[in-house]
């Protein structure tokens, strides 16, 4: 992203121009697929979870308003949801495939990030027998507690960031870190 421009700027741009989407795909999707990844661990659903969360960022920029969150925020948001939908549901059917093939632009997007990207997130993934070991664990708590912890841990957001993606008080976005960590150090 041009560091010249502003989200508001680049917001704008999206809504007069749908190729300046790619500044928006370009600095947030590696983050945001990290966290999908982290949080599913599987490589292949966090790929469809991760273009449907840019697939429908894509589609709504033109309706984005500013709420007191961020563009960042709203696609972990985005991802968030998609990833709750997925833990909630038997089978993940994103909705917006039939969309992304009338979209040329956003499949090639995703194309074009596809590269080696499999091999450095399963090495990374590898490396970290810790993390999957707590990983594993994660996903006994309750969604909620995953939610707060792998955004604050994993994604080193703050707890004001952690409550603007999720929609919640700051104050019970601690509450929610401080139970949730009791849980986990229990487990472990």
């Amino acid at each position: 992203m041009n560091p010249n421009h502003t989200e508001a700027q680049l917001i704008e741009q999206c809504r007069t121009n749908p190729a300046a989407f790619g500044q928006v795909f370009d600095r947030w999707y590696k983050p945001v697929f990290g966290y999908i990844m982290r949080r599913c661990g599987d490589y292949d659903l966090a790929r469809d979870i991760a273009a449907e969360t840019f697939l429908k960022a894509f589609l709504k920029i033109g309706s984005f308003k500013w709420k007191g969150i961020g563009l960042s925020s709203w696609l972990y948001r985005i991802a968030t949801n998609e990833l709750n939908q997925y833990y909630r549901g038997s089978k993940y059917k994103p909705e917006s495939l039939q969309q992304l093939l009338e979209n040329p632009q956003m499949e090639k997007l995703l194309h074009d990030h596809a590269g080696n990207e499999r091999e450095m997130m399963e090495q990374e993934l590898k490396a970290f027998n810790d993390y999957n070991r707590i990983r594993q664990n994660l996903l006994k708590l309750d969604i909620k507690y995953q939610e707060v912890i792998s955004l604050r841990y994993f994604e080193q957001k703050t707890n004001m960031e952690i409550s603007e993606i999720l929609d919640k008080n700051e104050g019970t976005v601690k509450s929610l870190l401080s139970r949730g960590l009791e849980k986990l150090r229990n487990m472990l």
